[in-house]
């Protein structure tokens, strides 16, 4: 990875990845350690201090890669993780809410082809680990958050969750989940853009596309091979992206591509 890359961000920077054991969150903390000016890399998942894929990132990158638990369905560990992550590092720059739920085998959870498929566990458990979940974070964050310099909150949404663009209906959970995330970002934008103290602030939406994952792999069969993306490839993609955000752009969604997506 080129020296060169996300230089919209101080040196140092310091980075925080919500989901970061497998899959898009992996790939964004794997490729944030190849720049060298963030300094520091928190990497947060409910299993993120016994996942091994991340104890060989922190052989490779020793004192870069911090692991810190926390479940987003369980606000009292994102509490717990906001304040270990003030012993660690005084500020953030990047806040990157990756982890998301469309299906859940163990709880038959499946989208929806029609209104009678609605089940209320199902519909609860898909807001509150894609709407609940990454508000709670920002929420407990918010302390190393109020600096200065350039900061940018990332919300990993999806162009389903677009109520303008929804032309082919179904999917009725993950669709209202995304929604009500793509409102909090846009409210949340507004809050803390009128913070005297976050000047430099920006938060977003973003619809990384179809990546080849385990949450889009029972749906990849009708994919065009050009638009199913390696996880390296989204994660590079998706911080090309964030790089390029003015403060302008903050409250906004954007696709993969840096193209505009309509809420």
């Amino acid at each position: 990875m080129s020296d060169a890359r996300w230089t919209s961000f101080p040196d140092p920077s310091f980075a925080l990845i919500q989901g970061a054991s497998r899959g898009l969150g992996l790939a964004m903390t794997r490729a944030l350690l190849g720049a060298p000016h963030f300094s520091r890399i928190v990497a947060c998942s409910r299993n993120a201090t016994t996942t091994a894929a991340l104890a060989e990132l922190q052989e490779e990158h020793p004192g870069r890669l911090v692991c810190v638990d926390l479940d987003v369905t369980r606000e009292h560990t994102i509490e717990a993780a906001a304040r270990e992550l003030g012993t660690q590092v005084e500020r953030l720059h990047l806040v990157c809410n990756v982890a998301g739920l469309l299906h859940d085998a163990s709880r038959q959870i499946t989208p929806e082809k029609r209104l009678g498929d609605l089940d209320p566990a199902a519909f609860n458990a898909l807001m509150q680990v894609n709407a609940l979940g990454p508000a709670l974070v920002v929420k407990h964050l918010t302390p190393l958050l109020r600096h200065t310099e350039r900061t940018v909150i990332a919300n990993l949404s999806a162009r389903v969750g677009s109520i303008g663009d929804n032309n082919l209906g179904g999917w009725y959970s993950y669709r209202a989940s995304k929604a009500a995330q793509n409102m909090l970002t846009r409210t949340m934008a507004i809050e803390l853009g009128q913070h005297r103290r976050m000047g430099e602030l920006i938060c977003v939406a973003l619809h990384p596309g179809t990546v080849d994952t385990g949450l889009s792999k029972p749906f990849q069969a009708h994919v065009p091979a050009s638009k199913l993306f390696s996880t390296e490839r989204a994660a590079t993609q998706l911080l090309d992206v964030i790089d390029g955000l003015r403060p302008e752009d903050s409250g906004r969604f954007f696709a993969w591509d840096g193209s505009s997506i309509d809420w």
